[in-house]
C-alpha cells in the first residue's frame, strides 16, 4: 500500500502562486509514476499533470502549460505542482495519485489516490 497525502492548497487571488505538496508512504516512492488530477464543484475529474518516476519526463495538459510545474523529490518521498498566474477557473480539490505505470497514471487509473487538498482562486 502507499499512503498519499496532499497539502498546499487555500484560498489565493487570480494572478497569485500556491506550491502543491503529496508526500507518500509506504512503498518505495521512486518505485512509482506519479500525477495530479482536479475535480472542479460539478465538474468531472481532470488530469492536470504527471511526472515519470526518475523525474525525467513531465507532461501536462494545454489548459496549465507554461503555468504549473510537476517536479519530485525521491529522497523527501515528495511530488510538487507548482501553480503561478492562477485563474479562477483552477478552483477545484487537487489530488496527487500514483502507479508504477506511467500510462496508468495518466489516464486516471492509478493504484493509489490522496484524499485531496481544495484550491480557491478568487477573481
Amino acid at each position: 500500500q502507499v499512503q498519499l497525502v496532499e497539502s498546499g492548497g487555500g484560498l489565493v487571488q487570480a494572478g497569485g502562486s500556491l506550491r502543491l505538496s503529496c508526500g507518500a508512504s509506504g512503498r518505495t516512492f521512486s518505485n512509482y509514476a506519479m500525477a495530479w488530477f482536479r475535480q472542479a464543484p460539478g465538474k468531472e475529474r481532470e488530469f492536470v499533470a504527471a511526472i515519470t518516476r526518475s523525474g525525467g519526463i513531465t507532461y501536462s495538459t494545454g489548459s496549465v502549460k507554461g503555468r504549473f510545474t510537476i517536479s519530485r523529490d525521491n529522497a523527501k518521498n515528495t511530488v510538487y505542482l507548482q501553480m503561478n498566474s492562477l485563474k479562477p477557473e483552477d478552483t477545484a480539490v487537487y489530488y496527487c495519485a500514483a502507479d508504477s505505470l506511467y500510462v496508468t497514471v495518466t489516464a486516471g487509473k492509478a493504484a493509489y489516490w490522496g484524499k485531496g487538498t481544495l484550491v480557491n482562486v478568487s477573481s
